[in-house]
């Protein structure tokens, strides 16, 4: 029988946070961008709850892993909604075709 302690649970988590930073470095488009921030935020909570379990933190894993998914949440609604205005104003998402501000 295996027996899955915390280094199963770190080492599920640094791929994860991997997988998020070759999103975030690898791809132009911004929506796939976002999607390699909520995997490292995921791979933090993994990490919250995994303490909390085998480090006998109480609950307090529990209540940072959702505190993180409550600001992941507000961060996708807004970095959605700022996408949308980049996409009405220069009819793309390419993260490296946008490089002007303007008001």
């Amino acid at each position: 029988m295996i027996h899955v302690g915390l280094t199963h649970f770190l080492f599920i988590s640094s791929i994860l946070f991997s997988l998020g930073i070759f999103g975030i470095v690898t791809r132009r488009n911004a929506v796939m961008v976002l999607m390699g921030i909520e995997l490292m935020l995921n791979a933090a909570n993994i990490n919250f709850i995994a303490f909390a379990r085998y480090g006998n933190f109480g609950l307090q894993g529990q209540i940072m892993a959702l505190f993180v998914i409550v600001v992941a949440a507000a961060e996708a609604a807004i970095a959605l909604a700022i996408v949308l205005n980049i996409y009405k104003i220069f009819s793309t998402v390419n993260v490296d075709e946008i490089d002007t501000l303007k008001d």
